[in-house]
């Protein structure tokens, strides 16, 4: 295991590696990666042109000890998420993008082995780099509305992130090495055009390893089992319950069996189940009860549900229904956990991601999360190590007046409005960029 001594994070990150030997020891060669990491400040159209005005890096040292792979002295680079993939069966995916998409490749290296985005780190990337801004000055000279815009900025990155995974979409036969792609927020309530926007999007990015995500919400329940019957591999997100997340595993299967594709093997899903938030409402709710009992409980609804998450997986995964389908080659629709970043400073910075490690399941990290694994993360089998306890918290939660058909709904309602506000704001932002051009090309 990669052991790392100094390591500090921020938004998206460059980086060059170069091998140093360590003079105390001829077994274990340091590895030096550097990680520069830029912050962009807003980059505001003036009355004149496109301009960034200020850009300072951060740079970040990473000192991994490496392991010796010949007798030649010759050493691959190794952290926590290699591990975490070959020991852990979970694959480490990175919860951000932003131009240049090449700023993935040290990620890549480290061990990630797919990117996730949506409409907020789209909305963050985009009004905080000139990276988008030549593109975007053509677009809109060429006469492209703001929203056409917007998705050809989003698809461009899409499709280069695309070629950076293709080789491990290709050595895994299609197990990793996914980007995904988020339909417009605004369709989070509407079945038929969530469908329509899946396809168009799909046929569009034209890459095979491209995952388009769909909301978990009621309506958009039937859009994924079309989108799936349909052939379209599908990220589900936004799911905060265990109920609505069987409610997509069935929207999984049936779309499988309604595909009349003989060859099922390319038609893949990933569902991601959202933790932390979830103990961000449920901490408050437990501290309004204010007991001693309820107040212990806090920081252990989010990984106890999503235990019980994996359990359901498990069995959902198993008996003659799927089996007929796996005769067909159809490949289960992978736990993935989402939302790993900590909002509780006083939990471990960790919480979200060593407790939830199990064979056939995805991690994605933005940033802190990542940064923290690969720094001091243990990889073990820990997502099915103790059940009863989830259990047993699962339904202490519930004795103590925790509804978690409330809990899973409102935070549903929280986070697509969070992305359309996110969607929106870019939106403005762009019009904005766009009435300025107009003015100077008055």
């Amino acid at each position: 295991m990669a052991s790392i001594y100094k390591l500090s994070s921020s938004t998206c990150a460059h980086s060059t590696s170069q091998y140093r030997p360590n003079s105390r020891s001829s077994h274990h060669p340091i590895c030096y990666v550097d990680l520069r990491q830029k912050t962009a400040s807003d980059n505001i159209l003036s009355s004149t042109k496109l301009s960034l005005h200020s850009n300072h890096q951060i740079r970040a040292s990473l000192r991994v000890r490496c392991s010796q792979v010949d007798g030649n002295g010759s050493s691959v680079k190794k952290t926590t998420l290699h591990d975490l993939y070959e020991k852990g069966g979970q694959s480490p995916w990175y919860d951000n993008l932003c131009r240049p998409v090449t700023d993935l490749i040290p990620l890549i290296e480290s061990g990630v082995r797919g990117v996730t985005s949506n409409p907020a780190i789209f909305q963050k990337a985009i009004s905080t780099s000139s990276a988008y801004n030549d593109q975007f000055r053509e677009l809109v000279q060429s006469g492209k509305d703001i929203e056409s815009a917007y998705w050809e900025l989003v698809v461009k990155d899409i499709q280069d992130a695309c070629k950076l995974f293709e080789s491990i979409y290709d050595q895994t036969d299609g197990g990793d090495g996914y980007v995904s792609v988020e339909v417009s927020p605004r369709l989070a309530d509407d079945t038929e055009n969530t469908i329509e926007a899946a396809k168009w999007l799909h046929q569009w990015v034209n890459r095979s390893n491209v995952y388009i995500k769909i909301p978990a919400t009621a309506p958009c329940i039937p859009s994924i089992k079309e989108v799936i019957a349909l052939g379209i591999s599908v990220n589900v997100t936004l799911i905060f319950s265990l109920a609505r997340y069987e409610a997509v595993i069935d929207a999984y299967l049936d779309g499988l069996e309604a595909s009349g594709l003989s060859d099922l093997s390319r038609v893949t899903s990933v569902a991601s189940f959202f933790v932390s938030r979830v103990d961000s409402l449920v901490d408050k709710m437990l501290e309004k009860i204010g007991t001693p009992e309820a107040l212990d409980l806090r920081g252990k609804a989010a990984n106890a549900q999503a235990a019980l998450a994996f359990q359901l997986y498990q069995k959902k995964f198993s008996g003659p229904r799927w089996e007929a389908l796996v005769k067909k080659g159809a490949k289960k629709q992978r736990l993935l956990w989402a939302s790993t970043s900590v909002k509780n400073p006083a939990y471990s910075d960790t919480l979200y991601v060593a407790p939830l490690i199990g064979p056939d399941t995805v991690s994605t990290m933005p940033d802190q999360a990542l940064l923290a694994f690969i720094d001091h993360g243990a990889v073990a089998r820990t997502i099915d190590s103790n059940v009863s306890e989830a259990e047993g918290i699962y339904s202490a939660l519930e004795k103590l007046g925790i509804d978690w058909g409330y809990v899973g709904s409102q935070l549903e309602l929280e986070g697509v409005d969070s992305f359309k506000k996110s969607f929106d704001s870019l939106l403005d932002s762009l019009q904005e960029k766009a009435n300025s051009l107009k003015l100077v090309n008055l």
